[in-house]
């Protein structure tokens, strides 16, 4: 007798645990807003003009290539490539690496973007040039801020606001705290939406903070800069962590996908994650594969059941209309920040 025929759900459990994806930090530590953490290291004082070509930072580069790319996204205003000086390594991720640099004419401080390129033909350039130039045309108070581009030796590097709060990820927040947070947060996602740009990455470690305790989105579009830009097999474009349910499972949405509604669903993973100090979709201290983690994200169970019995009635509904499944039933960005949890009070 011939063995029963597996049912395709058991075959999807059986592949999508196929291959592991990178732990998921744990936060561990208490950020108590509104006190960024300070520098780790003392900024160097501007050099004069007379020890600047003594002095051991050098420019970035002393060989620039032609700028295509910068010539559409730069303007008068975007300060000098041979003006620049890297002062230390910042961090790195899938967007690439990032370094603080001092503008030697001004003394401020800047940070410094580099993503590879690797574009083969005339139309994948011209769409890069439009990603950028609609990056750099983006201006908010809870926007990152992009000054400008450089085409250097294969590599774009754009310069952008520096944020010397750094990033909330592995931040533990109360309530309060996080009502502030997303207030901005939602403001910055509103002025994007409505331009139609939508991120597609958002999370903890894109929402920046500075010293005067303003939240900025940061590396918006940056995620359709890679996707352009290098190899997607190569790539970990849009954490998939943070991902919601009908990108990961395309035929939720029979292969559609609303951007703006993943933004949201984005949102609230975010806040879930910095009130319970941990990623809310797995036990603590569980090291996730492939499988595991899609399966937590878009199996049946309800993502309300994560909440803490601790939040509060408002908090715990705006999780809860962040986190549907349905995308179809998440509010827009504009209707969520009329919620009760994240209005002015």
């Amino acid at each position: 007798m011939e063995a029963p025929m597996r049912q395709p759900e058991e075959i999807r459990k059986r592949k999508l645990k196929a291959r592991p994806v990178p732990c998921i930090a744990i936060p561990t530590r208490a950020f108590p807003l509104p006190v960024p953490p300070p520098l780790a290291v003392p900024l160097p004082p501007p050099p004069s003009a007379s020890a600047s070509s003594s002095s051991p930072s050098l420019p970035l580069s002393s060989s620039l290539s032609s700028f295509p790319l910068s010539a559409i996204a730069n303007d008068n205003n975007t300060p000098r490539h041979s003006d620049l000086v890297r002062l230390r390594f910042l961090g790195s991720g899938a967007s690439g690496n990032v370094h603080l640099v001092r503008h030697l004419p001004s003394s401020q401080l800047f940070a410094l973007k580099t993503l590879p390129l690797s574009l083969q033909d005339d139309a994948a350039r011209h769409n890069l040039q439009r990603e950028i130039q609609i990056l750099c045309q983006a201006h908010h108070p809870h926007v990152v801020r992009c000054h400008g581009l450089y085409e250097i030796n294969a590599e774009a590097q754009i310069l952008l606001e520096f944020m010397d709060g750094g990033s909330l990820s592995s931040k533990i927040l109360n309530e309060t705290q996080i009502a502030l947070v997303f207030r901005q947060v939602l403001l910055g996602l509103e002025y994007l939406h409505k331009r139609r740009i939508v991120h597609r990455d958002l999370k903890p470690a894109n929402l920046l903070i500075n010293s005067l305790d303003q939240v900025k989105i940061a590396d918006f579009g940056v995620s359709r800069i890679l996707s352009r830009t290098i190899d997607p097999c190569n790539s970990s474009v849009g954490t998939i962590a943070y991902m919601s349910p009908e990108r990961i499972d395309t035929d939720r949405n029979q292969g559609g996908y609303d951007g703006y509604a993943g933004d949201v669903w984005g949102v609230g993973v975010s806040a879930l994650e910095m009130f319970m100090g941990r990623y809310p979709f797995l036990p603590p201290g569980k090291r996730p594969d492939f499988g595991t983690l899609i399966w937590a994200i878009c199996g049946d169970e309800a993502p309300a059941m994560l909440i803490p019995q601790e939040a509060t009635p408002q908090f715990r509904s705006f999780l809860e209309a962040c986190l549907q499944k349905d995308a179809r039933k998440r509010p827009t960005v504009s209707h969520l920040l009329s919620h009760q949890f994240v209005a002015p009070r």
